[in-house]
């Protein structure tokens, strides 16, 4: 038994002399296919004109392309098998439209991906559709990150209410600031009362895409569980909000 080559696949009958040639279908179809895939985008672009710049142009085109060379196996159609063709249309149909809508609704796919990665690891700052970076509240409330002080990996509490980066000591040694003896001199309040700290300056300090140099920071001479971020990194920012469960860090529109 013959082995089934699918709808696209059936070779054509023989002619005969004096046979009337075939109708190309496979043309007719393929090019059907591509003209309901513009049909559809000029109707999306229609409906949602602030979806698609010029810059999303090319991108448009990659697509349209990659569909004409994956459907071009529909040139070979000789005979109609009318179920398997129907159910190839159906199924092709299907894909297309996911693919226009998933470009056309784009900005809020990403949008909703950066809310389910901050919900799974609330601590990695994630990078948001407009390219600041994103915070997700932690078990207890506050803002936690993972980032970096003079390229050495530090854990941060983002706090809006504090005034000051304060580093604990551990944080501290691993970026390589030194602690002169008797340098504690510095008052300042904490959640647990007036605690005591040594001036510095780090180099660099990074939170996600966000990097500040020559930041000026306290290294708290009490324990801490965790560094502090204060308002000496958030106004260095563009800007800074809490919407929801998650904290959006805008960089500075200059370096450093």
């Amino acid at each position: 038994m013959p082995e089934y080559q699918g709808p696209w696949g059936a070779p054509p009958p023989p002619r005969t002399p004096g046979s009337r040639r075939e109708f190309p279908v496979g043309i007719a179809l393929w090019i059907g296919v591509i003209v309901a895939a513009l049909a559809v985008f000029a109707l999306l672009s229609w409906k949602f004109p602030e979806t698609l710049s010029k810059g999303d142009r090319p991108d448009a085109w990659y697509l349209f392309g990659l569909l004409a060379l994956v459907s071009s196996g529909l040139i070979r159609l000789r005979r109609v098998d009318l179920p398997a063709t129907l159910r190839s249309l159906l199924i092709w149909s299907a894909i297309l439209s996911l693919l226009l809508l998933g470009y056309v609704n784009r900005g809020e796919l990403e949008a909703a991906g950066a809310k389910l990665r901050t919900a799974l690891i609330p601590e990695q700052a994630m990078s948001g559709p407009k390219g600041e970076v994103v915070v997700g509240r932690g078990a207890n409330d506050g803002f936690y990150v993972a980032g970096a002080i003079n390229g050495a990996p530090a854990r941060f509490l983002i706090d809006t209410g504090a005034t000051d980066v304060v580093l604990n000591r551990e944080d501290a040694a691993r970026a390589g600031v030194a602690v002169p003896a008797g340098a504690f001199s510095r008052p300042s309040e904490t959640a647990n009362g007036v605690g005591y700290g040594a001036p510095g300056v780090v180099k660099t300090l990074t939170v996600g895409s966000i990097r500040l140099s020559d930041v000026p920071v306290q290294i708290n001479q009490a324990p801490m569980s965790t560094s502090l971020l204060g308002m000496t990194f958030l106004k260095r920012l563009d800007s800074f909000q809490i919407h929801g469960d998650q904290l959006i860090l805008r960089a500075p529109k200059t370096s450093g």
